[in-house]
């Protein structure tokens, strides 16, 4: 059970309330059952270097190689918790970037490294951040536009972000992608130390929160519904109590 009760945390930022008070575990904490991998250079289920293994109950993701384990099932409304904590290493190319990683939902069509989806970024300085990838979409309003990183994000006649990055609010304008990074009002935990992920789905709203604060909100999201993805993306991480709440059933 995660430490913030639902009705305290994300009951107001998404409309519908909590899902089931019985959690499901998406990992089991002794294998992968449930998922299966993809790396780009070897395919779907097919791990030799051990990039996502299994240690002490944890999963291990080694960021050797791009690439990331998926659900074998789609959710839809649901609200997820997952733990993480960083590792020491680091890889090419970010070898001495930013640690960075990530959990994509709603996933949607054909394996590849960054299939359409909405990110959960998970980054040192930018933990919180929303990503739409690869035809993912969400409303669009003014005051939301402090926040946008990059230009030309928007539907023509600018009521839909169609892609890009939506900063969460906290998120340092002196960021730089470097090791380490911590911005003054990052939420993030110090290497080492676990953080708490939440986030929430109902329909075409969404939520986020990270370690007990409400990051995002948005509304319109399209796909909504697919694959939950856990990330490689250069650097060493951990993830354990995998939990999902859903109240369309699994």
């Amino acid at each position: 059970m995660t430490k913030i009760a639902c009705a305290a945390l994300l009951a107001a930022a998404v409309a519908g309330g909590c899902a089931s008070q019985r959690p499901v575990s998406l990992f089991n904490g002794k294998d992968l059952t449930g998922f299966y991998s993809f790396l780009p250079t070897k395919g779907v289920n097919h791990d030799p270097d051990r990039v996502f293994s299994v240690e002490d109950g944890m999963i291990h993701v080694s960021g050797t190689e791009y690439g990331y384990i998926a659900t074998e099932k789609e959710f839809a409304n649901y609200r997820l918790s997952v733990e993480y904590r960083w590792g020491t290493q680091t890889h090419e190319p970010r070898l001495n970037k930013a640690r960075d990683n990530g959990i994509l939902f709603h996933m949607r069509g054909p394996d590849k490294i960054w299939p359409q989806s909405i990110e959960f970024q998970i980054i040192e300085g930018g933990t919180g951040d929303l990503l739409l990838v690869d035809g993912a979409s969400m409303d669009f309003v003014e005051t939301l536009r402090p926040r946008l990183a990059g230009s030309n994000l928007l539907s023509p006649d600018g009521r839909r972000m169609v892609r890009g990055r939506l900063n969460w609010a906290g998120r340092s304008r002196t960021w730089k992608d470097v090791v380490n990074f911590r911005g003054s009002q990052d939420l993030e935990k110090p290497v080492g130390e676990w953080n708490q992920l939440e986030l929430q789905t109902d329909g075409g709203a969404i939520a986020y929160a990270v370690n007990g604060t409400v990051v995002v909100r948005a509304t319109g999201v399209t796909p909504d519904k697919g694959h939950i993805l856990l990330q490689s993306e250069g650097a060493e991480l951990f993830f354990r109590n995998v939990l999902l709440w859903s109240r369309a059933g699994i």
